[in-house]
Formats: structure tokens, C-alpha cells, sequence
């Protein structure tokens, strides 16, 4: 076993080093302008470039926590644990942790107001094996998921990186994962969160508090011009009143990259 593992991250080092990164001034002034850490990368699909503010942290895995809910759609979908994403789930009756989670809905809005009820039942349907398999098959991440499914995602053991999260998201914007072009669409479709004459965006964010440096999350991907280019940054967020920071940081480096 410990051999395996030090020739997987043998393969990983391998990667990173073959990444064809560069730096982006304009990207790095708008994290210095919000006086805020961490990382952005965006991936120009097609070109194979990268571009964006710190690459080491770029390549560091960190749980992803709702940014997951991405993929555990897609697993819910192929595995048939969920028969569309307006099939609905029964709300219990018990008070959740935002008001908006207090009734019944199908993944379509659950993705949209961040449902962690919604997306741990989703799980638990799906199952252990089912999800290891999956998550190893879609190449998400380091690929665990433990012994708790319905909080690998949280808690860890699963964790991803800002350049796989691009590259995952690539595959998906692509019709490219292993999966059914159907429920690629599908999940595509419950991502998309607004657009203009000539962009579209997709995304979701994530906040990971079960770390000694809290995470948070925005990652997707966007059409514009006929192009297309996948995104994920993530900062140090230790407060709920940093949240608004993903998105508006995010847009921030979109636009200093000519986007949008």
C-alpha cells in the first residue's frame, strides 16, 4: 500500500511540473486590491493554458465541501438514487440550518440554496461502494471517500485542488466525464447561475469548516463567445461575512482576465 501511494503521488508531482501555468498581474492585483489570501485559476478549455494568482496554493487539495454537490448530482444520476433532478425529497419536519431548507424540493433548487439535508440523503441512497467507485471513476480529487458517506465531503477524507476543481468542471462543460451525455446535461442545466448577451456562467460555492483554515469555495466554468473556460478559487473564509467574498472576488479576476 505505501508503495502504491508514493507512486501515485509520484504521478501527481509529475503533473503539476507538466502544468502549463502563467501567472496573471492583473489577477494577483485584485486579491491584493480585496486584501484577501488565496488562489484563483482559470483554465482556457481548448488551449490548455492556465492562468491565475498563486500557483502552489492552486495545486493544494482542500475538502471541498459544497462544491461536491456538483458531483454527487452527477453520481446520484448515473446510479439511478435520484430519477431527475426534479424528483423531490420529502422535507422531515426538523429545523435545518437555513430556513430555505425547511420544505420539500428536488437537486434543482437544492443546488441552488446549498441543501445539505437534501444532498447527504442523496448520498446515503447512493451508497458507499457505489459512491467510492464513482468518485474514483470521475477522477475527482484524491479520489476518498471513507467510511461516512454522507460526510466525506465535509469532513474529509476527500480533498481536491483549485486546478483539478477547473479541470473537473472542463470535463463536464465538454460533455467528457464517463457518464451519460443526458445526465451531464441535466446537472449542467441545475449549475447554471446567470448570463448576459454573450456569456453564460455555471457554478457553485463551497465552504469547508471542518479544517484548521477554513475554506471557501467558488468554481465553474463559462461560456462566452463561443469559448469556453473553467475557474475555481478558494480563500481562507473564518466567517459566514466573508462569504460574499467568493463570488465577488471571483467575477473581480474574470473581468481583469477580459471575461465577462
Amino acid at each position: 500500500m505505501q508503495r502504491i501511494l508514493c507512486l501515485v503521488l509520484l504521478l501527481l508531482s509529475s503533473q503539476a511540473l507538466a502544468l502549463d501555468w502563467r501567472d496573471s498581474p492583473a489577477v494577483s492585483a485584485e486579491f491584493a486590491r480585496a486584501g484577501m489570501p488565496g488562489t484563483f485559476v482559470l483554465y482556457e478549455i481548448g488551449s490548455g493554458q492556465l492562468l491565475g494568482h498563486n500557483r502552489l496554493r492552486a495545486q493544494t487539495r482542500y475538502i471541498p465541501a459544497s462544491t461536491f454537490k456538483i458531483g454527487n448530482s452527477l453520481i446520484g444520476l448515473a446510479t439511478g438514487a435520484v430519477s431527475s433532478v426534479d424528483e423531490v425529497f420529502p422535507y422531515d419536519g426538523k429545523p435545518r440550518f437555513l430556513k430555505s431548507w425547511e420544505r420539500d424540493m428536488g437537486l434543482r433548487e437544492a443546488i441552488k440554496v446549498s441543501n445539505l439535508p437534501v444532498y447527504q440523503e442523496l448520498a446515503r441512497r447512493i451508497g458507499l461502494q457505489r459512491m467510492r467507485r464513482q468518485v474514483e471513476a470521475l477522477g475527482y480529487g484524491n479520489g476518498q471517500v471513507g467510511t461516512e458517506v454522507d460526510q466525506f465531503w465535509l469532513k474529509g477524507p476527500l480533498t481536491i485542488s483549485a486546478v483539478e476543481q477547473a479541470r473537473f468542471l472542463a470535463r463536464l462543460a465538454q460533455d467528457q466525464l464517463p457518464l451519460p451525455p443526458a445526465i451531464q446535461a441535466q446537472v449542467r442545466e441545475i449549475s447554471r447561475l446567470e448570463q448576459g448577451a454573450n456569456w453564460t456562467l455555471y457554478g457553485k460555492t463551497g465552504w469547508a469548516t471542518a479544517q484548521d483554515s477554513n475554506i471557501g469555495w467558488w468554481v465553474g466554468w463559462l461560456e462566452q463567445d463561443d469559448k469556453l473556460y473553467s475557474f475555481a478559487l478558494n480563500i481562507p473564509m473564518t466567517d459566514l461575512r466573508d462569504a460574499g467574498k467568493r463570488i465577488e472576488l471571483g467575477k473581480a479576476s474574470l473581468r481583469a482576465l477580459g471575461l465577462l
